[in-house]
């Protein structure tokens, strides 16, 4: 394995991000679990970043792939009628609850929200956008201009302007003491102020994550996003909602993140779990807004038809299994067994999530610091005990769990029995100072 990490380096750039002291190279997969090249066997609670929705060597789509791949037809481009693409678009287009929507196919997340932020300028003709403190909407031009997390902002160019508003991460938010009510509230007027004394008022949109990513797993209350699309209509901006990481279920309660605040966004971008490894995004937007282009545009590889079947046969996958349920259900349990974890162990600052998109925020014992040391070592630990888990967080201390949607009771067992080894070794290794 050292000999393929020193090819990495070499030809890799230094900013791809690697986990572990000792990075690993997966080669099989079946499930929820995953081999190394070595044979060593890992339970997997991360999922390729949320993006192994269903699992591993999932029969229904791996037959759907195949079958595409037998006609000979892997591409043709968007030249051309793509059955398998249209017949997507119309499901995600009445999943939407989006009135009169439009789909655009894309290859990733970070592309569906340059796309959104495209066409939301042009619709408004405004560079101005507001984005949430915390945020991350991928890593191409635009979208790191509207995140707001220093780690992951390259470069402080962009071709919008972005004011940041509050409310994405209550536990580090100077409102966090209030009660959700007037959390929201408080939110809410620093959006009001935050358009009156920053912007020309004439906004293009708001993107939000419903729960966000890298951020950590942050989970602001229920009805925050109403309460802001309330204000944002006064003022005519559409309301984009990313649901990169929150889409297909994954929250268990609903199928998109957004749903949870009972209101219906002017977009949606999507990505990840749709394609269950496959590269596959997009953007579900209302029709006005979709088709304010008036230049010549095409997607090369967007919803080609590999993907695109594919795709297809993961949502069947996941109504025929009931698996959103199935997220609700163990991210309950998960979510329990781990607030017990951090009742007794003084390094776990915050446990929250939703479904089984869950964050595990770790501090300096007894006190709120930020420890991303104890993070690094969490990682390292569990993997040494055949668990793989994610890092995040704007301070890189959050363990972000988020396991295929069709993980099981006894896997949720395990993967507590390990987790709660690992943060007890993790805070044998900490200095016994107080933070805070």
């Amino acid at each position: 394995m050292s000999e393929l990490l020193d090819r990495h380096r070499a030809v890799m750039p230094k900013w791809i991000a690697l986990y572990y002291d000792e990075p690993i190279e997966i080669v099989h997969g079946y499930g929820r679990r995953v081999t190394d090249s070595t044979g060593r066997s890992y339970l997997d609670f991360f999922a390729g970043i949320l993006t192994n929705a269903v699992g591993y060597d999932i029969a229904e789509v791996s037959d759907a792939v195949r079958k595409q791949l037998d006609t000979g037809i892997l591409h043709t481009s968007t030249l051309y009628l793509i059955r398998a693409q249209v017949e997507l678009a119309e499901r995600i287009a009445k999943l939407s609850g989006i009135a009169d929507a439009k789909v655009f196919f894309t290859n990733s997340g970070t592309e569906a929200n340059e796309t959104a932020l495209m066409l939301a300028t042009e619709f408004r003709r405004s560079n101005q956008v507001l984005a949430l403190r915390n945020s991350y909407h991928g890593r191409a031009f635009g979208t790191v201009g509207i995140t707001g997390n220093r780690g992951w902002s390259a470069s402080s160019l962009s071709p919008v302007k972005v004011s940041y508003v509050h409310g994405g991460y209550p536990y580090r938010s100077p409102f966090g003491h209030l009660s959700e009510a007037d959390y929201i509230r408080a939110c809410t007027d620093d959006l009001r102020e935050i358009i009156q004394t920053t912007t020309s008022g004439d906004v293009a949109c708001m993107i939000v994550e419903p729960i966000q990513g890298v951020g950590g797993f942050c989970v602001p209350p229920d009805g925050l996003f109403a309460a802001f699309k309330e204000v944002l209509d006064e003022y005519g901006i559409l309301f984009v909602s990313d649901e990169v990481q929150t889409g297909w279920g994954r929250i268990g309660s609903h199928l998109w993140g957004i749903a949870a605040h009972d209101v219906v966004p002017d977009m949606m971008t999507f990505a990840k779990g749709l394609g269950n490894g496959l590269a596959i995004g997009g953007v579900v937007a209302r029709g006005d807004v979709m088709d304010t282009l008036k230049a010549n545009s095409i997607s090369t590889f967007g919803g080609n038809p590999v993907a695109t079947v594919g795709a297809a046969a993961v949502l069947d996958y996941l109504a025929d299994h009931d698996l959103q349920r199935n997220a609700a259900v163990l991210g309950d349990r998960l979510l329990h067994g781990l607030r017990e974890i951090a009742g007794r162990c003084d390094i776990v600052g915050d446990v929250r999530g939703k479904g089984l998109m869950i964050g595990i925020e770790l501090v300096e014992p007894g006190g709120r610091t930020p420890s991303p040391a104890a993070a690094v070592r969490v990682l390292e630990e569990t993997r040494a005990r055949g668990l793989l888990v994610g890092k995040g967080g704007l301070h890189n201390n959050v363990v972000r769990l988020a396991p295929p949607m069709s993980v099981t009771e006894e896997e949720v067992a395990e993967a507590l029995a390990t987790l709660g080894e690992a943060i007890d070794a993790a805070r044998q290794g900490l200095s016994p100072k107080v933070g805070g």
